[in-house]
């Protein structure tokens, strides 16, 4: 069954009126309130550069593997270069111990780095690690633009979510200026065999940062949102669209008014087409040191927690797939810990 999860034309918070914005801000606070999950249209991503990361995407995942060995992910599984197959289990997360996961990714984060402090100790050089390359034609050149071209994009989702929330329109500018969001290009491929009791393509989790964009192949085995019953609904991104939800930092900032929701990316059925399903996925992520508290509660800001010490706990829960564990602690990524 199919969520009924709105689908929001946000053209007005790039270009419109006043009064066009508060008309968008009422149906973002309707769907962040009810299941955290909307679509999103009127975006202004142009669809070849979609098209043309699609491509890449796959490009990628066709590679042999000693093209995408070359670009492993660090030891400490921090969201760079190549997650093999069945190398992370998101179910973890909830502290639910579940067979690995059956896809692989890539992942990015910033492509520049600044110089300071920011970026260059503690949490920064986390956050700010270097990305990982791949051997393939174009393939830079076209994620970094993509990556431009999202970071964009999110910055007005940001106007979106103050007016929201009933705050001025630059409410999250200030700690959203030098965001630390990532990339993931997903692959989930054609399954030929059973998969093991409990394994998904993705276990149930939430994520962990203020919002994500999702654009998914619609093909079957995709993306289900939890109805909080313990039913689950599947979610399809619009042609040239993007699925939107809430993450668990903007849950905690507005004090729980906006829902991080639940949601997984389930099996196709034993009779659907062998076909592997890719899904371009944008985390956004704030600045490392943004203050997640002070809106709609009574949180001291000087008490609320920074982003970054609620950030890495979760993250190494979901490297830890089977026995292989990470070599790093949530205390090394906040310290700085992340050298290869």
């Amino acid at each position: 069954m199919t969520a009924r999860v709105p689908e929001i034309d946000i053209a007005p918070l790039i270009d419109g009126s006043a009064t066009g914005k508060q008309s968008i801000a009422r149906a973002i606070e309707a769907a962040c309130t009810d299941t955290g999950f909307f679509t999103v249209v009127g975006h202004g991503i142009d669809a070849d550069l979609l098209s043309r990361t699609r491509k890449a995407a796959e490009s990628f995942f066709a590679a042999p593997e000693s093209v995408k060995i070359k670009v492993l992910r660090p030891p400490q599984k921090i969201s760079r270069g190549w997650n093999p197959p069945e190398d992370r289990s998101l179910a973890y997360t909830l502290g639910k111990k579940t067979p690995p996961d059956l896809q692989e990714a890539w992942a990015m984060g910033p492509p520049g780095k600044a110089g300071g402090p920011y970026y260059n100790e503690g949490a920064g050089t986390t956050f700010f690690h270097p990305n990982k390359w791949p051997d393939v034609p174009e393939f830079r050149e076209i994620l970094e633009s993509y990556f431009a071209a999202m970071t964009g994009l999110s910055h007005h989702m940001l106007r979106g979510f103050a007016l929201a929330l009933g705050l001025p329109e630059d409410f999250f500018a200030s700690q959203t200026d030098r965001p630390c969001s990532n990339i993931r290009l997903v692959r989930y491929p054609a399954q030929e065999k059973r998969p093991l009791p409990g394994q998904l393509r993705a276990g149930a989790h939430s994520d962990y940062g203020s919002f994500t964009f999702v654009k998914g192949d619609n093909v079957p085995g995709g993306l289900q949102v939890s109805n909080g019953k313990g039913g689950w609904h599947d979610v399809e991104a619009p042609e040239n669209g993007f699925v939107c939800n809430i993450g668990d930092a903007m849950q905690l900032w507005t004090g729980g008014r906006f829902r991080s929701t639940l949601h997984r990316v389930v099996n196709p059925p034993p009779d659907a087409a062998k076909r592997d399903r890719i899904s371009l996925v944008y985390f956004h992520l704030p600045n490392h040191d943004a203050v997640l508290g002070g809106i709609g509660d009574d949180t001291d800001t000087n008490d609320a927690p920074c982003f970054s010490e609620q950030y890495f706990g979760k993250l190494m829960k979901a490297a830890k797939s089977g026995d292989s564990g990470s070599s790093a602690t949530a205390a090394d990524l906040v310290a700085g810990g992340a050298a290869e």
